[in-house]
């Protein structure tokens, strides 16, 4: 694993914080999935315990922001979409994962460009998500892990 003095030092991973602001970040992102009702439906994508999907997002947003790879040393090429289509992920699950995101976002990166430019890439990533036009995200959906 790369030390954090060897990453490039204008890295968003770096910008960001580092590792204790990427498990900060992660942290908020799915306690406000869990506290807020109109993140309902991106959150019964989830298992119980989001311990999981916390440890694998920040795995995955620590290689994509320019710091350890973690998640590709561990589990290869992250495949976003391919890993997430058996889930029904609608506009609605796009938004509700953004709203979580971007109040999270707001709490910690004081920094206006930095902000901007984390949350159009974290747009951009929801966009792609997206893979049906409506159907229920909890009819029987199994949980992401």
């Amino acid at each position: 694993m790369k030390e954090e003095s060897a990453l490039a030092p204008d890295s968003v991973y770096l910008r960001l914080g580092g590792e204790q602001a990427m498990h900060t970040l992660v942290d908020r992102f799915y306690a406000l999935m869990d506290e807020l009702p109109e993140a309902w439906s991106v959150r019964c994508l989830h298992p119980e315990s989001l311990a999981g999907s916390a440890d694998s997002l920040f795995k995955f947003l620590s290689g994509w922001f320019g710091g350890p790879p973690l998640y590709i040393n561990e589990r290869g090429h992250p495949r976003l979409r391919m890993r997430h289509a058996p889930y029904a992920i609608g506009i609605a699950q796009r938004d509700e994962w953004m709203l979580c995101m971007r109040q999270a976002l707001a709490e910690q990166v004081r920094d206006p460009v930095l902000h901007a430019t984390v949350l159009r890439a974290f747009g951009d990533m929801a966009d792609h998500m997206v893979n049906t036009d409506g159907r229920s995200a909890c009819a029987a959906a199994p949980a992401i892990y």
